[in-house]
């Protein structure tokens, strides 16, 4: 069974031209708003947020201000929109989210 979280108190509509990041993520688009990111589900907004850390292998490309990746501030970070997922620096490595 999947837990859903529900973003209570969210009346911002998110959409391509609502001035939040758009994170592709599997099968649907996330917002970055407010250091956390939302997915449309069923008339509401849920958390959308990674349960486990999982590494980018092979990953040689640092991510920083001048990559050219979109930055997304989530929570105590920053991760970089990059090839249709998020990655977040973690104890020398890159993870994927």
């Amino acid at each position: 069974m999947t837990v859903h979280t529900e973003h209570s108190a969210h009346e911002h509509m998110h959409g391509p031209a609502c001035g939040h990041t758009e994170v592709p993520h599997g099968d649907h688009v996330d917002y970055a708003h407010d250091g956390h990111l939302h997915r449309e589900h069923s008339g509401h907004w849920d958390e959308c947020e990674p349960g486990e850390h999982t590494a980018h292998s092979g990953h040689a490309h640092d991510h920083g201000p001048a990559c050219g990746h979109p930055a997304v501030e989530h929570g105590d970070h920053v991760d970089y929109v990059h090839d249709g997922h998020r990655h977040a620096a973690h104890d020398g490595h890159w993870d994927d989210h």
